[in-house]
């Protein structure tokens, strides 16, 4: 039988970086839904608050929607800017909206559109300054933030970044993703015994994924090192 290949590269953003547009693109109505209960709550005791921050939070979602049109007709650098006919771009959005969860939103799609571009070190600044603590938005974002250090040549931090992105995700679709990543650039960097770890911790946890199938061979390698 001939030997199964792998196509897995730790400096290739294309899996990473469609990872995060799915999740993304899946679960924001989770973070845009989310706002109206909250404002419910607490507009008893911040009413002023609820004032302020609701039209903020509509606007934004509502600029938020179109950028989101030219970030999936691969529009990027629309999608970032904005057009003539009034869209001003998730850059502006990210700023002008900065308290709002629409606003957040933007800056991921904004450190997409720029790691998409190849822009890496606008990737980063942008992914960085996106807050969420889940497990399907936020590892997907760690996961591009380390592929993007990667693209910059600082490996030891895309490394670890993609360590951070497995651990927070647990998954068999996403954190097996970024063990092997991780494991590839510590092999490059000579840190064989961390990479044996990654890849241990795919055969160990995540042995129902695509990527375990012949996990085998790279503990192996890395460990003849």
């Amino acid at each position: 039988m001939a030997e199964k290949k792998h196509t897995q590269d730790p400096l290739d953003l294309e899996e990473a970086v469609s990872a995060s547009e799915a999740f993304i693109i899946k679960y924001k109505n989770k973070f845009l839904t989310g706002i109206a209960a909250i404002v419910i709550v607490v507009a008893g005791v911040l009413g002023d608050q609820h004032f302020i921050s609701g039209p903020n939070e509509k606007k934004a979602a509502e600029a938020l929607f179109v950028g989101e049109q030219y970030f999936n007709a691969d529009n990027f650098e629309v999608a970032l800017n904005g057009d003539s006919l009034g869209y001003a771009g998730l850059l502006t959005v990210a700023d002008k909206f900065s308290g709002t969860e629409a606003g957040n939103l933007s800056n991921a799609y904004a450190g997409i559109c720029y790691a998409q571009l190849g822009q890496y070190e606008n990737a980063v600044k942008y992914l960085d300054k996106f807050s969420a603590d889940d497990h399907l938005v936020s590892p997907a974002i760690l996961g591009t933030m380390g592929n993007c250090y990667a693209q910059l040549g600082e490996l030891d931090k895309a490394a670890a970044t993609l360590v951070k992105a497995a651990d927070k995700a647990n998954s068999h679709a996403l954190s097996p993703i970024y063990l092997i990543q991780a494991g590839q650039i510590y092999e490059k960097l000579g840190k064989n015994s961390e990479a044996v770890n990654a890849y241990k911790a795919i055969k160990d946890k995540y042995f129902n994924s695509y990527q375990a199938m012949d996990i085998d061979k790279y503990i192996e390698r890395a460990s003849m090192k």
